[in-house]
């Protein structure tokens, strides 16, 4: 890999300092975590509102994941196609028989395709939850946590390229790369190095053994917010190209919605959300709905610690088809 040609506007590490943290994905205490594999869709009353679905409309779920918000969709009487690239998710949707939703398998970047396979050309609405889902990050098998001993995997699509293979092959530069621009860290170069180091005496493969390399770099760290955090939350980012699929998803948005369509997308942290922004901000055909981004009032946020960082965006698509 060849971070200067694969992915031409990567940062360049900066020189190793503190950071402010970014808005969390996961819950800050660990205890937070429910522990089972369920999922509570965050600012659920705010998206039901932004796409105003209603009987007869058809609406795009392109992140179903647990299918929290899609049954709010299809409780209005709405049709539902979710997509989904985790096989785990597609099996609880499918066996779950929710009567109007149908189930498509890949990324939802390409949904495009997906639905013209499916006949559908245009829709009311679509839905980005962007991001890991609750029932992946309660799962700890599949390497999504660095509290629990599993696997260094962190593939939705359980397929392709692992967090393993990235920390296991890439050059140090290539991997402080990966660091600082998809976790914001400026101690990037430092747990490069830590790893280049650890994997030269046997393979990183488990979480715990990551995120105690991480912890390392960190002199002095003994509680508090996990500096793995961001190591994490970076290797997850590019090993499932989140923020490219939320570019693609974007723009297949503009070519689904009908006049008076809505897009509401749902993020976790500043570079999602600025990458939704910027895009609705530079859109002819999306005007945003919201001047300011919607956040979890203080009563969800109290039941709910994941939807402390979720950030809503909504847009209406305007003119002709």
């Amino acid at each position: 890999m060849n971070a200067d040609t694969e992915h031409p506007n990567r940062l360049t590490p900066e020189p190793d300092a503190p950071s402010e943290p970014i808005h969390p994905e996961l819950p800050t205490d660990p205890a937070e975590d429910t522990g089972s594999l369920s999922h509570v869709p965050v600012l659920a009353d705010e998206v039901i509102q932004a796409l105003a679905p209603a009987p007869g409309k058809v609406f795009v779920d392109g992140t179903l994941g647990g299918a929290g918000h899609t049954g709010l969709l299809l409780a209005a009487g709405a049709t539902v196609y979710g997509i989904d690239q985790d096989p785990f998710a597609l099996d609880r949707a499918r066996a779950a028989n929710h009567a109007g939703l149908h189930v498509l398998q890949g990324n939802y970047r390409d949904m495009v395709a997906l639905l013209a396979g499916a006949g559908v050309t245009q829709v009311d609405g679509i839905l980005l939850d962007i991001g890991v889902s609750s029932f992946q990050l309660d799962d700890t098998g599949r390497g999504f946590s660095y509290h629990t001993e599993a696997p260094l995997d962190m593939r939705m699509s359980q397929s392709g390229e692992s967090a393993a293979d990235v920390v296991n092959s890439y050059d140090e530069e290539d991997i402080a790369a990966i660091i600082y621009e998809y976790g914001e860290d400026r101690l990037s170069r430092r747990i490069a190095r830590g790893i280049v180091y650890a994997r030269e005496k046997a393979p990183i493969e488990t979480t715990v053994q990551l995120a105690d390399i991480v912890k390392r770099a960190y002199p002095g760290f003994s509680k508090g917010i996990h500096p793995a955090r961001r190591t994490f939350q970076a290797l997850r980012i590019h090993v499932n190209d989140e923020l490219g699929a939320l570019r693609d998803g974007l723009q297949a948005a503009e070519t689904l919605l009908v006049p008076g369509g809505r897009l509401a997308v749902i993020s976790f942290h500043s570079l999602e959300d600025r990458i939704v922004k910027r895009f609705l901000l530079g859109s002819e055909v999306l005007s945003p709905l919201t001047k300011r981004p919607v956040i979890a009032s203080d009563a969800e946020q109290a039941t709910n610690p994941r939807a402390r960082s979720a950030k809503l965006r909504s847009a209406e698509r305007v003119g002709s088809a």
